[in-house]
């Protein structure tokens, strides 16, 4: 038998984002992908997701924003090191209107 979902509340400590979360932050909730997207556009923000698969198609579509997709196999651990690796290294403008994928895996 599955295991029961559980939403976990999530805090990211760090000072050297801006940082909002569409529910908590912006109170929207329900939203369609698309409207998350334009959300994030209208605010110059970038968009990071586990819904690699839907987001992909809106990634390229919008010069104001872009997409981070954080691959569901990334253990929990490694997920705001290689997040905040990725922010650290990138202008804003190589992450704008494109996917940017975070995963386990290494460059070799």
């Amino acid at each position: 038998m599955p295991r029961k979902f559980h939403k976990h509340k999530l805090l990211l400590d760090d000072s050297r984002f801006d940082v909002k979360h569409i529910a908590d932050d912006l109170n929207q909730t329900g939203l369609s992908d698309k409207e998350v997207h334009r959300i994030a556009s209208g605010q110059g923000r970038i968009v990071v997701t586990l819904n690699i698969k839907d987001f992909k198609p809106l990634a390229s579509t919008n010069r104001n924003t872009g997409v981070i997709g954080v691959s569901a196999t990334l253990p929990f651990s490694q997920v705001d090191k290689k997040l905040n690796s990725l922010l650290s290294r990138s202008s804003r403008k190589q992450l704008l209107d494109k996917l940017i994928i975070i995963s386990g895996e290494t460059k070799n």
